[in-house]
């Protein structure tokens, strides 16, 4: 069988990469793409020079402006970053069929079938990304996705400074358990925190502690885990580039800038949340049979309650009144909410099924998507507030 090259690809610091495209005076300077420290933002992504002072993504933004002052703070424009992603992923699924998007800024490329070497793909591929889309990127090479994974995090590990990595790291087919052996095992898929301090008691701290352990012994002490872990550490992933992700659920959520106890705010935040979740969900022609909410409390506690419906729905007011139900059982009066968000899952395409046994239902739901689409398109068109609900409305603004 022909041995597998596939490449790992990451965008180096995207969102402040782009931010750098539209902003000369950026590069060389402190800077983080986020929310406000007002509002509880956090950091989406920071500048390598920025970095230097410690500062890391998911952090809150209060805490990076305790550690750099200077940190100049850039609102977020995810419109763009979707753009500039798009153009980025065209150029992967030109060089090959078989592109698996991670996320907004990775993706796997099988490049098996390419009659050229996984380095010479790498550094063209590089170079193009650069020179054209003027966004920096680092790439790993190797014969699977966990190896190729794992080579692009260490090649942009060991970039120290203060510009964008752009590494290569390539491992050859054979060297792969040898490249593996001296790093932690925390860079292995399936080794959590929780994972690798129960291997840190026994003595295992490196992927090569770990090919030493036999597999049974794993398995006995973390079950089916114990086996993927120790054919990983071998270097061994068959697991194929997958060229489409099934969406299982559609979900919205926000994080109040202060935490909100009035009933009437916070149900026209699920309204909100219900109506961008119904929108997206007719987006993508989904409809879904389970409606959830997420709350998170003053005190960083969150939880989350679900419920089946009877017959699967887009519509905004059915996810609405499912989700204020199940706010409403499970909300103390007057309890702070820091965070709040709706969500939908168990998704289908087939439209055709909702109240397939009952016509005067049916024609009630055909009906109210239409009007749902058609509000859709004056929103598309005139903005989110362009057609509201009365109830979205606060009473001050009612007339």
């Amino acid at each position: 069988m022909k041995a597998r090259t596939i490449l790992h690809l990451d965008l180096d610091a995207f969102f402040c990469a782009v931010e750098e495209l539209f902003d000369p005076t950026l590069p060389g300077k402190a800077f983080a793409v986020g929310g406000r420290p007002e509002s509880r933002g956090v950091v989406a992504s920071c500048s390598y020079p920025a970095r230097v002072f410690g500062i890391r993504s998911a952090m809150p933004m209060s805490r990076a402006l305790h550690l750099c002052p200077e940190l100049q703070v850039i609102p977020p424009r995810f419109q763009e970053y979707s753009r500039q992603s798009q153009l980025v992923m065209d150029r992967l699924n030109q060089l090959s069929p078989l592109v698996e998007q991670v996320s907004i800024d990775e993706a796997f490329i099988d490049i098996s079938d390419l009659n050229t070497s996984g380095v010479d793909i790498a550094r063209a591929l590089q170079m193009g990304i650069n020179q054209e889309l003027h966004l920096p990127c680092s790439i790993g090479v190797a014969s699977n996705k966990l190896v190729a994974k794992i080579a692009n995090d260490v090649g942009k590990a060991s970039a120290k400074g203060k510009i964008p990595p752009n590494a290569i790291t390539i491992v050859p087919i054979g060297e792969e358990q040898e490249f593996l052996k001296r790093l932690p095992v925390e860079r292995l898929w399936g080794v959590g925190p929780k994972t690798a301090q129960r291997l840190a008691s026994i003595g295992i701290l490196t992927i090569g502690d770990l090919t030493q352990v036999p597999e049974k012994e794993l398995v006995r002490i973390f079950g089916k885990n114990g086996y993927y872990i120790s054919v990983h550490a071998r270097g061994i992933d068959d697991s194929p580039v997958i060229t489409s992700h099934e969406m299982k659920s559609i979900s919205q959520e926000t994080t109040f800038a202060v935490d909100i106890n009035d009933p009437e705010e916070l149900h026209r935040a699920i309204r909100s949340l219900a109506e961008t979740v119904g929108k997206r969900l007719r987006k993508h022609q989904l409809v879904g049979s389970t409606v959830k909410i997420k709350l998170r409390w003053s005190n960083f506690t969150t939880i989350t309650r679900q419920s089946k419906l009877t017959a699967p729905t887009d519509l905004d007011n059915e996810i609405t009144l499912i989700a204020l139900t199940l706010f409403n059982k499970t909300w103390t009066h007057g309890k702070p909410v820091r965070l709040i968000g709706v969500g939908v899952s168990g998704l289908d395409s087939s439209f055709q099924q909702l109240s397939l046994w009952n016509q005067d239902s049916l024609s009630k739901n055909n009906k109210d998507r239409q009007l749902q689409i058609a509000l859709d398109a004056l929103r598309d068109r005139y903005g989110d507030t362009a057609v509201q609900r009365a109830s979205k409305i606060s009473p001050e603004h009612r007339h």
